[in-house]
């Protein structure tokens, strides 16, 4: 195909095309410009800006002076093919250090929608049979194969940008539901209290919460130095907080200082 004719197939696609092809180009390149955008896609720089702030609106990406970013910051986490990628090591050292003691053959394992989350249940396997409750489609794909874990999803409305089941329906789901234990994380700890970016996420992530015997969260050091907007839940009401090694000492001490049962991973034990 041609220059001139790709031009003029990209002109032509459609709105979702059009946006898909920007999400997917400011994911490859961590950022990109307005008018590169505008030159790629053939269209004019006020479409650019409505079509990020759709993306924007949806968790995509973050419009910043310019352009777009996919790269976390301060109050925005990234997109989930970021946060896939992010902290890696500190959630593959958490999820080792609580599946031990907190995942046995029979329970009930419910999990919310975080990456952490995801670095447990991959652990999973060695501890079934198991029943696994989730809304994260990351999970029950990681999960699927194994014939000795039953996986109950819960459904709703589906959210692209965190690739999951969120909302006033997802959680009613959770409501019929009595789990033995929640694996979760957060955006954000500020003062000791758990806040979330995205509201749909804080309806969702209260009945999974509510409805555990257990809960157990997962905080990596990163999430001491954002910010979010929703308040989710105080961690001195949660059982167990875990965090990993990088932590801050003066981060460990307070949070205990405030009631905190929070625990260092440490990967010798």
């Amino acid at each position: 195909m041609s220059a001139s004719s790709s031009d003029a197939s990209r002109r032509h696609a459609s709105p979702d095309l059009r946006r898909e092809a920007m999400r997917r180009r400011v994911a490859e390149l961590g950022y990109v410009r307005v008018g590169q955008l505008a030159h790629e896609c053939g269209v004019s720089i006020m479409t650019v800006h409505r079509d990020l702030d759709e993306l924007e609106a949806r968790g995509f990406l973050r419009k910043i002076r310019g352009g777009a970013t996919s790269a976390p910051m301060r109050t925005f986490h990234g997109d989930l093919a970021h946060r896939m990628h992010a902290q890696v090591r500190e959630k593959a050292l958490m999820a080792e250090f609580v599946v031990r003691t907190e995942a046995e053959p029979g329970q009930v394992v419910a999990f919310d929608d975080s990456t952490t989350a995801l670095a447990v249940a991959r652990l999973l396997p060695r501890r079934a049979p198991l029943t696994v409750v989730t809304h994260f489609l990351p999970i029950i794909r990681a999960l699927a194969d194994y014939p000795t874990i039953e996986i109950i999803g819960l459904g709703g409305r589906y959210v692209p940008s965190y690739d999951s089941f969120l909302g006033q329906a997802t959680a009613e789901a959770a409501a019929q539901l009595q789990t033995d234990v929640l694996f979760m994380s957060t955006t954000a700890v500020i003062d000791g209290v758990c806040y979330i970016q995205s509201q749909d996420t804080v309806v969702t992530r209260r009945v999974l919460i509510e409805r555990a015997e257990r809960t157990v969260v997962l905080v990596d050091h990163t999430k001491f130095a954002r910010r979010a907007l929703h308040r989710l839940v105080d961690l001195a009401e949660l059982d167990r907080v875990v965090v990993d090694p990088d932590t801050p000492q003066h981060v460990v001490r307070d949070l205990k200082r405030r009631s905190v049962a929070v625990e260092v991973a440490d990967s010798s034990q």
